[in-house]
């Protein structure tokens, strides 16, 4: 199930939002599910933020004996369509 994250629609307003919501918080709802429309403790509205993804960064390409070290296969290209083993 994914994880969606909601916060209060009026988080300047701590007198109208539980402090749950006025922080935001996460919940695992399934798919098909509408997203939520209120606080499941204080009943004020909220809304879903959206998520920063999370990517790998590499900071430079794998060189050759970084390749294989890691188990692949390096290919070099000899001719039109062939390629050998380095």
């Amino acid at each position: 199930m994914p994880l969606y994250e909601y916060i209060s629609k009026n988080p300047d307003d701590p007198d109208r939002s539980c402090r749950v919501c006025v922080r935001g918080f996460e919940l695992r709802r399934p798919i098909e599910r509408e997203a939520l429309e209120a606080c499941l403790l204080c009943k004020n509205p909220v809304k879903k933020v959206i998520s920063k993804v999370n990517t790998p960064k590499v900071a430079k390409p794998f060189s050759v004996t970084d390749a294989k070290k890691a188990g692949f296969t390096v290919l070099e290209k000899r001719d039109e369509g062939v390629y050998e083993k380095q």
